[in-house]
């Protein structure tokens, strides 16, 4: 049986065709070439067209096809994956209303913060495992103050994978997993949470039919499948936000097994049968994918950190425009730990909730002229990445979320050395790497919504790790020296 995955990046968009028999890659494509922008009409907003999202998945899937791998009738089932917590609005005829206000803007940061206040800080988090925050709903309650015309014209709001998923078949669906991530879903009631329609006054017809993650979401009608070249009636059977969904690819589905990525964001999430909350919220408990409501507990604690690609990426462009990723990385390995006294602080990103939605910006600490070069920059940009990865890891440790392996994908951070051995030996812990990404995973979690796999396990039968970075004792000593460093000058950018 022939899968058909998609990923809905920040940076870019890929498709991937997996056989699912034998759970191998057939061929992946992603667009475009170059990373899509990310629009900032004031400071602190973060807004892409779902449109254009929707115009590279076509092309992705279109360049898949052209491969000639494979026969695109073929494909029995179709699954996605998104970047969380976006804001998709469409009217009646399915037109979309504004911009995608997307993960990282921090816009309704005050919003969320004073939902959190006046319906109780014990309920939210007790209910909800986080306060309202700048998430999905906070986003909606500012369109609705301060863009009243467009809140007006609202028949559905949508998480970007839903979004992608109505191009495709028309219909519009969410679950309880995505739900959760806006910060709609009530654990308690284990129903959607009557507290935060209430308080921000929204209509329960706003949401999106609820359906499980793994199950029929819809079928690709006909004009879709002339544009796609796939076959009218193929079912999407599964939709999870990229963090879940990274860690379904990684075979993370059961208490204490933890997957971590670092692509535009960092992420490390770990999987619990027990509901808990970080009383401050700066780490967050969702619905994972195989979470259900007749009480089997699957809850995805995730840290996320919004600077860690984008400030690689960002040294790239303004640092070293001559040099590839992997130039960069081969320079950068050529600096010892620490690289000679210079910080970088990686949280230029809009509000971190690591930081409690804090907005402090990336800062460079300790440049000297005559000692420091571009290589000196990117060690200095990759080992700030990692340390605030440990700084998040630590906090979720205070949950009682320790993790004693993490599993990883080999790409985006984790192909740099630099940035994987500063990791490992930081937090402790050895990670574990596999030939996957968020495209190959929501193939095969379409083949368990298809029932194609009887149990998600079978899915990941022929996954097999290539390769495993263990902490060294030496290094382990150096970076716990840097790290300490590092942190002291956090501590005196957050009391400022």
């Amino acid at each position: 049986m022939l899968l058909l995955g998609i990923d809905i990046g920040t940076s870019s968009i890929k498709a991937s065709v997996v056989d699912g028999d034998t759970g191998q890659l057939v061929t992946s494509a992603q667009y475009p070439d170059t990373e899509n922008t990310i629009s900032s009409p004031f400071s602190d907003w973060a807004e892409q067209d779902p449109e254009m999202w929707w115009n590279c998945a076509v092309n992705a899937i279109q360049r898949c096809n052209n491969s000639g791998k494979y026969n695109p009738k073929d494909i029995q089932a179709i699954g996605i994956a998104y970047q969380m917590h976006g804001l998709v609005m469409v009217d009646r005829e399915h037109r979309v209303l504004r911009p995608s206000i997307i993960w990282c803007d921090s816009r309704a940061v005050e919003i969320g913060n004073k939902a959190f206040q006046e319906i109780g800080e014990e309920k939210c988090l007790s209910h909800l495992l986080n306060s309202p925050g700048n998430f999905t709903a906070s986003k909606l309650a500012w369109v609705k103050a301060n863009e009243p015309r467009v809140y007006g014209s609202v028949y559905k709001i949508m998480l970007p994978g839903d979004f992608i998923a109505m191009k495709l078949t028309n219909s519009i669906t969410t679950s309880n997993s995505a739900l959760s991530e806006g910060i709609f879903w009530d654990f308690k009631e284990n129903a959607i949470s009557e507290d935060i329609l209430k308080y921000y006054g929204f209509p329960k017809t706003v949401l999106p039919e609820l359906k499980p993650v793994f199950s029929n979401h819809g079928e690709v009608s006909s004009s879709m499948a002339d544009l796609t070249g796939l076959k009218a009636g193929t079912p999407v059977c599964y939709k999870a936000g990229d963090q879940p969904n990274n860690a379904l690819s990684l075979n993370v589905l059961e208490p204490g097994e933890v997957a971590a990525t670092a692509g535009t964001s960092g992420v490390v999430y770990s999987v619990s049968d027990q509901v808990s909350y970080d009383p401050l919220s700066r780490v967050n408990t969702f619905a994972h994918v195989n979470h259900q409501l007749d009480g089997l507990n699957r809850l995805g604690t995730l840290l996320c950190v919004n600077g860690t690609g984008i400030l690689n990426r960002w040294m790239r462009d303004q640092v070293a425009p001559q040099w590839s990723y992997s130039q960069m990385n081969e320079a950068a390995s050529a600096i010892k730990a620490g690289a000679n006294g210079l910080t970088i602080l990686p949280f230029g990103n809009g509000a971190e909730r690591v930081l409690s939605n804090k907005t402090i910006h990336s800062t460079i600490t300790g440049l000297n002229f005559n000692v420091h070069t571009t290589a000196h920059l990117i060690r200095a940009a990759q080992e700030g990445i990692a340390f605030s990865l440990k700084y998040g890891v630590d906090i979720m440790a205070e949950t009682g979320t320790a993790p004693t392996v993490i599993r990883a994908g080999k790409a985006n951070m984790f192909l740099s050395n630099v940035f994987t051995k500063a990791l490992v030996n930081t937090i402790g812990v050895a990670v574990e790497l596999y030939d996957t990404d968020g495209a190959k995973g929501a193939a095969l979690g379409a083949g368990i919504g298809k029932g194609f796999f009887a149990q998600p396990k079978e899915a990941f039968e022929n996954m097999k790790s290539i390769g495993s970075v263990e902490p060294e004792k030496e290094l382990q000593e150096q970076y716990q020296s840097v790290y300490a460093n590092w942190k002291s000058i956090l501590d005196k950018q957050l009391k400022n």
